[in-house]
């Protein structure tokens, strides 16, 4: 949205007193009862914040913009915030939905000095946009509400030297119960996700068969993705899950069949057909050939022979 503003909430005390919330009990750690919190006000402008939310939003009325992409909060989803990725909240002041759910906000330097501080980053739902967020089912989201009520109640005990040893492991426990939620959605969302797969296969094909290789080199992750209007992490789980491959791997291997097509059927050199594909070297594209054949370009021809 051009022109619209963004603001840094760098701190989780200036995030509950944005939103109209009483202090929080830690200032590096907080979970919100989506019940009690007062309606954003702020409503059409851009926030970054400096720590992880982590949310499960039922009955919240308007939209979250993430990105360029659109939410629509129809069902009880869960999403993931890192630091320093953009988002908007559109909320419609006319819609009087009864919300429930929990937010969880996490400064990095709560993890100071813990084994999560580093296992985090392996959570690639964090990098997924908004419009991926996980759908839970009830049971699901009896599970997690379970694990936010636990990390609730040690919150709001006192805090003490303890508090952090034993919160750690319950968002870990909540991080791979998401996990595994999403490993479930990529493949009982079927419908959407060979939607999604079927785009993938036309458009690397369209791609290949033009002159967008020789101009522009191969597609990548970034490019693809971007064009089926999913973020690249996301994209390579969902593929990881349904095929066994990498968006990376797709792109390649749809390479080798177009190098195989060639190698086989024209007469032109492995120069010819490596700059064809879009290879500054020849050599760069013998080696990827050799990689995922276990033949070079002209073994592989001379077999046609």
């Amino acid at each position: 949205m051009a022109g619209t503003k963004t603001y840094r909430i760098k701190t989780i005390s200036e995030f509950h007193q944005l939103r109209n919330l009483p202090k929080p009990e830690h200032p590096l750690i907080s979970v919100i009862d989506y019940a009690t919190m007062p309606h954003p006000e702020n409503s059409g402008i851009n926030w970054i914040c400096d720590f992880y939310s982590i949310s499960v939003k039922r009955g919240l009325s308007g939209k979250v913009v993430y990105g360029q992409q659109e939410y629509d909060f129809d069902e009880g989803v869960m999403f993931f915030i890192s630091p320093n990725q953009v988002f908007r909240l559109e909320v419609n002041p006319n819609l009087t939905a009864k919300r429930s759910g929990w937010m969880l906000l996490i400064h990095p330097d709560f993890l100071w000095n813990t084994p999560l501080a580093k296992t985090i980053k392996q959570y690639e739902y964090f990098d997924y946009s908004v419009n991926e967020a996980l759908l839970l089912s009830e049971k699901e989201e009896i599970v997690i509400n379970n694990i936010f009520q636990n990390i609730q109640q040690e919150y709001h005990s006192n805090i003490d030297n303890f508090s952090q040893q034993i919160i750690i492991p319950q968002i870990e426990t909540l991080f791979n119960y998401a996990e595994r939620f999403y490993h479930r959605q990529f493949i009982t969302r079927k419908i959407t996700n060979h939607k999604i797969l079927n785009r993938l296969e036309e458009l690397l094909t369209d791609y290949f068969s033009s002159d967008n290789l020789m101009e522009k080199g191969l597609p990548t992750v970034q490019y693809v993705a971007g064009t089926l209007n999913v973020s690249p992490k996301y994209l390579s789980s969902l593929l990881k899950v349904l095929t066994g491959q990498t968006a990376q791997q797709h792109i390649h291997e749809k390479l080798i069949e177009k190098a195989k097509e060639k190698l086989s059927t024209t007469d032109l050199s492995v120069s010819e057909i490596a700059y064809e594909l879009g290879f500054e070297h020849s050599q760069s594209f013998s080696k990827l050939f050799k990689s995922k054949t276990n033949l070079s370009p002209l073994e592989f021809r001379q077999s046609f022979g």
